[in-house]
């Protein structure tokens, strides 16, 4: 199965359903269909309380009405680690991810060690991810540290999330399946279940504001705390390198109640897309990401963020070359 065919755009197909399952692949039949008539792209994004999901559903929809021939659906993921996979199978055709899950998944290293390399490629580098650790007040919080013995979500299963808990933990000298009393939550059960004192803290990989977070700090005579961690900066990029990680503030307005700017890892977060979509679609796709900023932006403020110097900076894979036609066109490309 392809991505393209003489002059025609072909995508794989295929849907994930609103928990993430996969529905059957394409079939013959449904590929001629494709030839035919309306190219179905699928994004996956991840779980509603973050911020792939509403800016996947913007680039949907500025996709479905800009991209001659094109009609885009976003889907909920569990984020990351499944989008990779997805993509591989055929189930996504573009997808967005952190760059940490994505050089572990163009290696074939880490969750995709069984799995094996998903052959990714950029369209963009999109904006920062900030590592949050949010923990109840009164628990005698303060460091990553203090979670030793405490009920912690680290994210849900297939996430990016859960992938930077468990490495900012171990940075910290903690063991994730020992240390801690686990719990694998996305970030609005997280928030949930801290409202409901059934956690003591959460991680949460995300842009900024994470509706999740902002719904807690918004909550009535919850008492929260937003943890620094880049003290475990140093620790990540000796063992992962200089280029995955580095330190960020989240500024004290971006939720209501924070009493000043916290210091925590960031991460970038890329779209992407399979190698073999082809070249005239991924530009379609990377030209429209800028030429509809605005109307992106009103949708979630992260799309704003969304430059053509930073686009190419940071992707731990090659960039696609549908996107970099756009880019040498924009006069920014360096490669």
């Amino acid at each position: 199965m392809t991505f393209g065919n003489g002059t025609r755009r072909l995508a794989l197909t295929g849907s994930l359903g609103i928990a993430g399952t996969l529905l059957a692949a394409c079939s013959p039949q449904q590929i001629a269909q494709e030839r035919a008539g309306t190219v179905r792209l699928s994004v996956a994004t991840g779980g509603t309380g973050g911020v792939y999901y509403p800016y996947g559903g913007g680039l949907a929809k500025i996709i479905s009405e800009n991209v001659k021939g094109a009609q885009a659906t976003a889907e909920v993921t569990s984020a990351s680690v499944d989008n990779m996979k997805f993509l591989k199978d055929g189930k996504a055709d573009i997808a967005f991810t952190l760059a940490d899950t994505l050089d572990d998944a163009a290696k074939g290293q880490a969750a995709f060690k069984e799995f094996g390399k998903v052959p990714a490629q950029a369209l963009g580098v999109l904006y920062t991810n900030f590592t949050h650790v949010v923990a109840l007040a009164d628990k005698g919080i303060n460091k990553i540290a203090d979670l030793k013995g405490k009920v912690v979500s680290t994210g849900a299963a297939g996430s990016g999330t859960e992938i930077i808990a468990f490495r900012v933990l171990e940075a910290a000298g903690l063991n994730p399946n020992s240390d801690i009393q686990k719990q694998s939550l996305n970030a609005q059960p997280s928030v949930d279940a801290m409202k409901d004192g059934k956690i003591d803290a959460f991680f949460w990989s995300g842009g900024l504001p994470t509706p999740a977070v902002t719904d807690l700090a918004n909550t009535p005579r919850m008492r929260w705390k937003l943890l620094p961690n880049d003290d475990v900066l140093a620790a990540l990029q000796k063992q992962y390198g200089q280029q995955l990680y580095y330190k960020v503030n989240v500024v004290k307005t971006s939720y209501p109640g924070m009493e000043g700017d916290v210091s925590v890892v960031g991460v970038a977060n890329v779209l992407v897309v399979n190698e073999k979509m082809e070249e005239s679609l991924a530009y379609d796709i990377t030209k429209v990401l800028f030429d509809k900023q605005v109307e992106l932006g009103a949708i979630h403020p992260e799309a704003r963020n969304l430059k053509l110097e930073t686009a190419i900076t940071g992707s731990p894979v090659p960039f696609h070359k549908g996107a970099i036609k756009l880019y040498r066109e924009k006069k920014v490309w360096k490669g």
